[in-house]
C-alpha cells in the first residue's frame, strides 16, 4: 500500500495549446495561519542519472516512484530521450497510470553572456521547455541564472566550492541586468501557458541567497518564484535558506548516501523542515539524491530519512 504522501495533491491537468488552459503554480497558495501545511515527496529523475552512463530513462523512474510511494516526479530535461510530443504523451500516460504527478521540468540555460545573441539564445531554449512543460502538463521549470564561465569544467567549479571570478572587462551589476532582462522576456509565455518560473540557488549569480534575491525581486511577477535547493549553500547553509524560503515555490533536497558525487553536507533536515513550516510552504519536497551509492538503495534511504525529518511537520 503505497504512503498516504502520494495521494495528496492528485490533480487532472489538461494539456490543450498554450492559452486555452492554464496550469495552476506549484507553491502559488500560502495557507492561512490557522490552516495546517503540509509536504509531498517527488523523485528527481536526477537521483538515477548524474550524468554518467549509463542513463536511466525517465520512464523508469516514474515507474520506480511510484513502487517507492512518492507523490509525484520531477523531470531532468537533459535525460528525455526525446522532445517529441509523441514521447511526451507515453511519459504523461505512465505517470498517469501509475499515480503519479509530473511536478517540475529541471532544465539548463544560462543568461550571463556579454553577447546579445547568446543571451536570446537561451531565452528561446527557455520558452521552448515552458512549452515542453505545458505539454506534459508540468506546473513550474528550473531556471539557473547562469555563470560566468571564467572556470573551464564543472568538476573544477566544485573543487572551487562553487566561487568563480568575474571577467576583467565586465562587472556583477551587468550579469544581473542580463539575467533580469532575460527572465522578464520569458515571463509572458510562462504566463500563458500557467508555467511557474522556479529560479534557484544554483551557483553563479545565484550562489548566495542575495544574488537569489536580487533577481527575484526585481521582477514583480507571479509567475516568478525560488527554487530552494538544500545542497546548494556549501558553508552556513540554514539561515540562508531561510532567507530564501518565503518566496519559495518548489524545494530539491540533496542527500548523499554512499559520499556526495562532487561534495558531501550533513544536513540537519528537521531544521529545514521547520525553516520551510514557519513560512507556510505547502509545496513538493523533490529528493535530488547525489551520492555514490547505487540509486536502488540510496533513494528509499533518502526517502525514509525525509520523511522521517518532516513526520512532525508543521510544528515550529
Amino acid at each position: 500500500m503505497k504512503d498516504q504522501n502520494s495521494y495528496t495533491r492528485r490533480t487532472f491537468l489538461k494539456t490543450a495549446a498554450c492559452g486555452i488552459a492554464a496550469v495552476p503554480a506549484v507553491g502559488s497558495y500560502a495557507a492561512p495561519a490557522t490552516q495546517e501545511a503540509r509536504v509531498n515527496f517527488a523523485l528527481a529523475t536526477y537521483s538515477y542519472w548524474h550524468f554518467r552512463p549509463p542513463r536511466t530513462p525517465v520512464s523508469t523512474v516514474i515507474e520506480k516512484a511510484a513502487r517507492l510511494g512518492f507523490g509525484g516526479v520531477d523531470i531532468l530535461h537533459r535525460q528525455m530521450d526525446s522532445e517529441e510530443k509523441s514521447y511526451m504523451n507515453k511519459l504523461k500516460r505512465t505517470a498517469l497510470v501509475n499515480g503519479i504527478d509530473l511536478v517540475c521540468l529541471s532544465i539548463h540555460q544560462d543568461f550571463v553572456y556579454p553577447s546579445a545573441e547568446d543571451r536570446q539564445r537561451n531565452i528561446e531554449h527557455t520558452i521552448k521547455c515552458i512549452e515542453l512543460a505545458y505539454q506534459m502538463g508540468i506546473p513550474c521549470i528550473r531556471l539557473n541564472s547562469g555563470r560566468w564561465k571564467t572556470v573551464d569544467t564543472f568538476d573544477r567549479l566544485m573543487e572551487l566550492r562553487g566561487e568563480e571570478p568575474v571577467p576583467p572587462d565586465h562587472t556583477v551589476d551587468e550579469g544581473f541586468k542580463w539575467c533580469i532582462d532575460s527572465i522578464e522576456k520569458c515571463l509572458p509565455t510562462a504566463e500563458k501557458c500557467g508555467v511557474t518560473l522556479a529560479l534557484e540557488n544554483h551557483w553563479g549569480l545565484t550562489s548566495t541567497p542575495d544574488g537569489l534575491l536580487r533577481i527575484a525581486n526585481a521582477i514583480d511577477s507571479p509567475w516568478l518564484g525560488v527554487l530552494m535547493d538544500t545542497g546548494n549553500f556549501l558553508e552556513d547553509p540554514y539561515d540562508k535558506l531561510e532567507m530564501i524560503a518565503p518566496k519559495a515555490v518548489f524545494v530539491q533536497a540533496k542527500t548523499y548516501f554512499g559520499g556526495g558525487e562532487w561534495y558531501t553536507l550533513d544536513l540537519d533536515y528537521k531544521r529545514i523542515a521547520r525553516i520551510l513550516a514557519k513560512n507556510n510552504y505547502n509545496g513538493y519536497i523533490s529528493l535530488e539524491f547525489e551520492g555514490k551509492e547505487d540509486a536502488d538503495s540510496g533513494v528509499p534511504k533518502s526517502l525514509e530519512l525525509l520523511r522521517n525529518a518532516f513526520s512532525e511537520y508543521p510544528e515550529t
